[in-house]
Order: structure tokens, then sequence, then C-alpha cells
């Protein structure tokens, strides 16, 4: 019955001084009692300070943290009120998928993102993949996530030290205390990858940047996986002083180069049957450009300054109840 759902708070993060976000008015088109529901945009330079903002001032049991930009499938908060029902599940989200009316840059970027070869399990996050199941942070994703509000304050929510990243380190604490994380691949937010190959590869830098800050702040065994781009980055800087030291072993030095090109001929074959040939092929420079801007990121993340933020480097914070 309708006074038995929980409430919730639809928390959406943006810029001072930028316009309505897009995610509003998909938030107010959610199907939930209108009185269970409160949307709070708030707005900074940190998106972690700025969720915490929020999160301190939301009143709903479950908070329902979307990005700007991102657009959240009208049935989403009923979906998730299934797997809340389990006490032990303190988060549920699902993908973010490129829409298809998008450009064809960013739906070429779309195929990078959703390919085993560039993100392995991460795909999740751009893609539907699989069935609905127990998770951890590597298939969820900030933009499109539900959370039990209680849970994640009595963890101190958000590391402001980090970002990106801040919500794994976050899922990571929430599953050593015992809690469970779900992921639904039919738990989707519409949302188009960045606009420009500029803001593609600095994006692949800041996700390989934060990772290797996450990593020192909170070290997990899951992140063993994230040092492969890091290495293949050492790898090729060994190739290129070895073309230029010792020519003649370069021919065996480069065989683990080829069997990475059939990697990426057998991700484009794999990729071809879901979003087209023509697509999956303008990816394959990207997917490799995935492995070498996230490795330089990581390598750069390893060595960063981390400190808290504070309104004297990244400004104030505001948040606005709009319904």
């Amino acid at each position: 019955m309708q006074h038995e759902l929980p409430t919730v708070t639809v928390i959406i993060p943006t810029r001072p001084g930028a316009g309505k976000p897009l995610a509003l008015d998909a938030a107010k088109a959610l199907d939930y009692p209108k009185e269970k529901v409160e949307i709070l945009v708030t707005r900074g330079r940190q998106p972690a300070v700025q969720r915490n903002h929020a999160l301190r001032a939301a009143r709903g049991d479950l908070v329902y943290f979307l990005d700007d930009d991102a657009l959240p499938q009208p049935a989403n908060l009923k979906r998730s009120l299934e797997y809340f029902k389990q006490p032990a599940t303190q988060m549920v989200g699902g993908p973010n998928i490129c829409p298809p009316e998008a450009p064809l840059l960013e739906r070429v970027f779309a195929v990078c993102l959703a390919s085993a070869l560039a993100f392995g399990p991460s795909r999740a996050r751009y893609t539907s993949v699989g069935q609905p199941r127990a998770t951890t942070e590597k298939e969820l994703i900030l933009c499109n996530l539900m959370a039990r509000r209680e849970e994640v304050l009595k963890l101190g929510g958000f590391d402001e030290s980090l970002y990106p990243n801040e919500e794994n380190a976050l899922m990571d604490a929430l599953q050593q205390h015992g809690g469970k994380l779900m992921y639904d691949p039919e738990f989707i937010a519409l949302r188009r990858p960045r606009p420009t190959l500029k803001a593609f590869l600095r994006m692949l830098f800041n996700y390989g940047r934060g990772r290797a800050e996450q990593f020192r702040l909170h070290p997990t065994p899951g992140s063993i996986l994230n040092f492969v781009p890091p290495l293949f980055c050492l790898y090729l800087a060994a190739l290129l002083a070895l073309a230029i030291s010792a020519p003649a072993w370069l021919p065996w030095a480069a065989l683990p180069l080829g069997l990475y090109g059939l990697a990426l001929l057998g991700q484009t074959v794999v990729s071809a049957k879901s979003m087209g040939s023509g697509r999956s092929l303008l990816a394959i420079p990207f997917l490799v450009a995935t492995h070498v801007f996230y490795g330089f990121g990581f390598w750069r993340g390893l060595f960063t300054g981390l400190k808290p933020a504070t309104v004297e480097n990244i400004g104030p914070v505001e948040v606005e109840r709009v319904q």
C-alpha cells in the first residue's frame, strides 16, 4: 500500500550558475507518489562534497543519486523496492546507457565503454549485462544509484578527498560492514557520453587517476585488475626503449603486442553483433586510448597530493529543495 512505501530523496549535483539540470524533469516524472519524493539540487564545484551536503539535508529513507544529465526510467524507484525489502541490501544500481539519438561520435564512445576489453566487468555500468545479481563496486556507477540514507551517513558519506571514485570507496566500505550491493540490468538511466574526443580522453585519464587515489586511501584486492593499464603503458615504453637501444630484440618483445591486436579484433567482432560493425570498427582506436590514457592517469594518481575539500579550495555549496 502507498503508506508503506519508503520516502525517497533524489540528489542532483550541478555546477554553480548552470541552468536547470536535464535530470530534474526526469526526476519529477518518476513513477512514485509525489508526497513520498523530494528532489535536492546541490550546486558546487566538487560533487562528493555536494552529495554529502545533500545527504545531511535529505529527509528520505532512500536516496537516489543522479548526475545532472542522467535521465532515469520512470519505473526505477518502484523497481528498486524489491531489492530493498532485503535488510542487507544497501545499494541498488544499474547502467547508464547512451540514447540512440546521440551523435555518431558519442555512440562510438558508447561502444568502447560497453566493451569487456576496455572496461572489463565495469562495462556493466554502460550496458545491460546478465541478470539481476549481488555485485561489487565494479559494476555500479554513481550517476544512477540508490542507497539507504542512514547507512551511508553512518559511514560518514563520501570521502571528500576523492573525485572521482568516491562512490567506489563507499561501496567497498558498505560491503566490509556486511552490506549487499545489487545490480539490475533494467534499472536504467539514459545518459550521453562525453561530446568531444578531448573530453573523452580527459575522462579516461581522470578515471585512472581516481582509481589510483582510491587505492592509496582505501586499498582492496578489487583494485588489482586496475593495475593492468598502467603496466601496459610501461610495456609500451619498454618497447620504445628497446627499438632505440636493441632493435634486433624488438620482434620477440612485440609478440604480446600482436596478441593485443588479436584481442582488439575479437572485441570488434563481439561488439559488432550488438552495436553494428561500422561503429565497432570506428571504436578500435578508442579501445587502445582507453588503456593508454587510463594507464597514464593511474600513474599520475599514485603521486598526487591528497587533501580534504574545503570552502577555500572548492568554494561554497548550495542545496535547493525543489520538490
